[in-house]
């Protein structure tokens, strides 16, 4: 009974299309288009962060000719959330959001503008060591979720052009 369970979900499964994105490992057809991305600079640490985690998550790789370009503008803000009493600050809000656009570098038609964006509250101590400490780990954090987030977007955008070639 259970073996026929299993072959009725699976068989569920395999009829509401879903495939794989990433079948065939390295050699897939979305992964060779996200490792032959270029990543121009982006501005700020903000920036240096958010491009070394998009270059792991991509795979993009040194040595392929790149085909596309992935142009990121960052907006990264502080603002003060809890003032007390005697107007000190006692909780902030980082914000980093990106502006991103996919560029096809031989045609130069954009395959994907989009934004990304998060956020993270961070207490405001007595040691301002501890405070500077805690917002480069937000930034770092931030930077990781939106690299997440932008790879994500790109591998659904390459892999809806790949389908739509013959």
């Amino acid at each position: 009974m259970r073996h026929l369970l299993l072959l009725a979900a699976s068989l569920a499964l395999a009829a509401c299309g879903l495939s794989p994105m990433y079948a065939g490992g390295a050699g897939a057809p979305v992964a060779q288009d996200m490792a032959a991305i270029d990543i121009p600079a982006i501005q700020g640490r903000g920036g240096w962060l958010v491009k070394n985690a998009l270059q792991q998550r991509l795979g993009v790789a040194g040595d392929a000719a790149p085909r596309y370009r992935l142009d990121v503008r960052l907006d990264d803000s502080l603002e003060a959330l809890g003032v007390l009493n005697d107007d000190t600050i006692s909780r902030e809000r980082r914000i980093l959001r990106a502006r991103y656009q996919l560029v096809d570098i031989a045609t130069g038609s954009i395959m994907l503008d989009a934004t990304a964006g998060s956020d993270a509250g961070i207490d405001v101590v007595s040691s301002e060591y501890a405070t500077i400490a805690a917002e480069q780990k937000a930034l770092e954090n931030l930077a990781l979720d939106i690299a997440d987030r932008m790879a994500t977007q790109i591998a659904l955008t390459l892999r809806a052009e790949a389908s739509r070639q013959p």
